[in-house]
């Protein structure tokens, strides 16, 4: 009758140890959140030290923006109340409340590869909202190979940044960029369905954006960070080296309540698997128009 002898039970038991703690779950590395101030900060093994950081929420803004004065006319102001964070970082729950009374709740979820985010917006008063539309700024530098936020040529990041114009992958600087308006540099795509007076007050191309994708490469291009909303109000690149989708509210009626949800996807590069992922989370966003 076949024994084992007590090296090799040792042996087994060794083995049997470095299975279950050998990262063969961390083959698709899991991500987490942290929140410090204004800043959400995402965080992965994969992921540059400093995480991918952003400014959540910069602001919720007034529709007729796309030629007013940012801080007289287009942001509506909010305080942003930090309600938790699950100990395993990856569920974090935020209230933002804004001047005109409405209240936003959000619920961040980091999974594998992508973060996602449920948010209820109400408005418990008497008199209809302002609050058309509102910006997470995600700063991208140390992500795309760069310093800093801010600084230099802030134009150096834009062959690192891609939508889609015409259903093609696109990258930055796209076709006919547009170098006027209000405040420069920046760029801003503005979907058929949101009036083009209601957008970043930044110049704004003349093209229509296929979808509400938009996203950049890593610095060694083996990775992709890509974001959508729905519903969205515009996709906007910035002067901070960062890329918005900037999520719509458009206005909320007294007692009126809205469900807006979003993702944050840290992929491999493999383009059509993202499109098609995108497509199964996001299918408003590929109807045909009316």
């Amino acid at each position: 009758m076949f024994t084992l002898t007590q090296r090799q039970l040792r042996l087994t038991a060794l083995f049997a140890i470095l299975f279950v703690l050998h990262p063969l779950h961390a083959a698709e590395p899991r991500l987490t959140l942290e929140r410090t101030n204004h800043w959400l900060v995402i965080r992965g093994p994969h992921l540059p030290a400093s995480g991918i950081r952003i400014n959540y929420l910069e602001a919720y803004c007034r529709a007729g923006s796309t030629d007013a004065d940012w801080v007289k006319h287009t942001v509506l102001k909010h305080t942003n109340e930090f309600l938790s964070l699950s100990t395993d970082k990856r569920v974090l729950k935020l209230r933002d409340t804004l001047t005109d009374g409405v209240i936003v709740e959000h619920t961040i979820t980091a999974k594998a590869d992508e973060v996602e985010f449920q948010l209820v917006a109400h408005n418990p008063t008497a008199t209809r909202s302002e609050a058309h539309w509102a910006q997470p700024c995600v700063r991208l530098a140390p992500f795309m190979g760069f310093a800093q936020d801010t600084g230099g040529d802030l134009d150096d990041y834009l062959p690192k940044c891609f939508l889609f114009l015409d259903g093609k992958l696109a990258r930055m600087p796209t076709r006919d960029w547009t170098k006027t308006a209000r405040y420069t540099p920046g760029q801003t795509w503005c979907p058929a369905h949101v009036p083009r007076t209601d957008v970043n007050p930044r110049p704004l191309s003349p093209h229509v954006p296929s979808n509400g994708l938009i996203g950049c490469f890593s610095a060694d291009e083996k990775w992709i960070w890509a974001s959508a909303w729905e519903p969205y109000q515009e996709l906007f690149q910035g002067v901070a080296r960062c890329l918005h989708v900037d999520f719509r509210l458009g206005g909320l009626k007294p007692g009126e309540r809205k469900n807006i949800r979003g993702k944050i996807y840290v992929v491999k590069n493999d383009v059509a698997a993202l499109l098609a992922r995108y497509a199964k989370d996001f299918p408003e966003h590929h109807k045909p128009p009316r």
